[in-house]
């Protein structure tokens, strides 16, 4: 008998019209989909929420086993430290790998673990994924099935080119933003943003957007000092409408 496979499925930023072929195939020849459940003592956890619309519409019936996604140190402490920080995810990591170990060895058959974007862009399923089959427990192929990431969506929403012509991209993370300017980087691709912290960039070029594909989506974009403020104030009325926020940006420095 060939192996379970198990699905990496990148869904985009939650529009069914974005979703590959094979993406829709995975879904709905999956026995059930898998997801991570973070309601950070809330009790609901909105982007699930969007997964399981969109799942209705591509592929109706496909049951969404849960995982509630182990809490992670996010103090101080660790936030200003690098070494913490790797710890704690690390800590964060092997937390989720038992969980997903314990969902795969209780339920047969392939599955889909559902993941928003793309599985190669800041995000740990595929981790998490060998991290399972390298405890020997469970035995499965994995099959990573590509998705439209928000870096893609920001392109298209601003019309942009996110390179000029025949120079780099950095991509990084807001809390490791001012490490790629401090190191050079002049073309900077943005995505988890706790905060906006752009001090000293204001002559910079910004494309902004926020819930990309949502009916909660921000565009802004313009010279950082002359748009700060409608960014941080579109940042907001997303979160409120939508009650949750994803959102990534390009950074330009000026020319010359």
């Amino acid at each position: 008998m060939s192996p379970r496979r198990l699905h990496v499925v990148g869904l985009g930023c939650g529009d069914p019209a974005q979703l590959t072929g094979q993406a829709v195939a995975a879904l709905r020849g999956a026995a059930y989909g898998l997801a991570p459940r973070k309601d950070r003592g809330s009790g609901d956890d909105p982007l699930l929420a969007v997964r399981r619309a969109l799942l209705a519409e591509v592929a109706p019936g496909l049951e969404v086993v849960e995982v509630a996604d182990p809490e992670r140190d996010r103090s101080a402490r660790v936030v200003g430290d690098a070494a913490a920080y790797r710890g704690a995810v690390a800590d964060w990591h092997a937390a989720r790998t038992s969980a997903y170990e314990r969902v795969l060895l209780e339920r047969p058959g392939d599955v889909a673990l559902l993941v928003w974007g793309d599985p190669a862009f800041y995000d740990s399923t595929l981790r998490i994924v060998d991290a399972v089959l390298a405890r020997g427990a469970v035995v499965a192929e994995v099959v990573v099935v590509p998705g439209i990431s928000s870096l893609q969506l920001l392109a298209a929403a601003h019309r942009i080119v996110l390179h000029e012509v025949g120079q780099p991209i950095t991509v990084t993370t807001g809390r490791r933003l001012r490490e790629a300017v401090d190191a050079g980087a002049d073309n900077v691709l943005v995505m988890l943003n706790a905060s906006l912290e752009l001090d000293g960039l204001e002559d910079w070029t910004i494309w902004w957007a926020a819930n990309l594909s949502a009916p909660s989506e921000r565009l802004v974009a313009g010279r950082v000092g002359d748009v700060l403020d409608e960014v941080l104030a579109a940042r907001e009325a997303a979160k409120a409408e939508a009650g949750w926020i994803m959102d990534a940006y390009l950074l330009r420095a000026p020319a010359g």
